[in-house]
């Protein structure tokens, strides 16, 4: 991994490549496809874009059922103490996936201990009365929707709406994708170049069949 700390806000580009094999979503990542799939760079800070402490990866590949994300996670002392569905998973050392559907896209986090935590939101300005998201599954009122701004960016004038342009979106904390497989496993040893590193590893599917309202138009 290059050393030299990444401008924030900048990514490389990475390609996924089609699996022709069956995978099986334990954890293990000892399909074929992961040792053929191009690992990502090591990861950095979100805010800074420096170096992380230990060494994380990700790859991804795809099929005709579903998108699969792996993860090597370098943890010398694993730990986790959040055991609900869908408590606050960011508290402890986790990994995440977010999916850009437009107008809307979906969260997904989960630490060591397997614990999970999901949440999907729609941007206000196009949450509309009669408009496409104006349904039952996106009722406000019945569902745990809550006026969400931003994270690091809420402080000053910016503390209700934070710094996006597009302003509030709304948060459905009780939404779960449809079909969606999770597995972790722990005390797992695995080679990072010439270095074997200690941690644990995740292994994520999810099905194309429930991204529907990621698609934005989209087949």
């Amino acid at each position: 991994m290059d050393s030299a700390p990444r401008q924030a806000g900048t990514a490389e580009p990475y390609t996924a490549y089609r699996s022709r094999e069956a995978i099986d979503v334990d954890g293990h990542l000892d399909e074929r496809a992961w040792q053929l799939a191009p690992k990502s760079p090591g990861f950095v800070d979100v805010i800074g874009g420096t170096p992380a402490l230990y060494e994380t990866r990700a790859a991804v590949v795809w099929d005709a059922r579903a998108l699969y994300v792996g993860f090597w996670v370098e943890e010398p002392h694993i730990r986790g103490r959040q055991t609900e569905r869908d408590s606050l998973v960011f508290l402890d050392n986790d990994v995440e996936v977010f999916i850009d559907g437009g107008d809307t896209y979906y969260e997904f986090e989960i630490n060591a201990l397997g614990t999970i935590y999901e949440v999907f939101f729609i941007w206000r300005d196009a949450y509309t009365r009669g408009g496409r998201y104006d349904v039952p599954e996106f009722d406000v009122h019945r569902r745990r929707a809550l006026t969400f701004g931003g994270n690091h960016d809420r402080s000053g004038t910016h503390f209700w709406w934070g710094t996006h342009p597009r302003g509030l979106r709304w948060a459905f904390l009780d939404w779960d994708m449809p079909g969606l497989q999770a597995a972790v496993q722990t005390n797992t040893t695995f080679s990072a170049g010439s270095v074997v590193r200690t941690g644990w590893t995740a292994e994520l599917a999810f099905p194309w069949s429930g991204m529907e309202w990621l698609a934005n138009g989209r087949s």
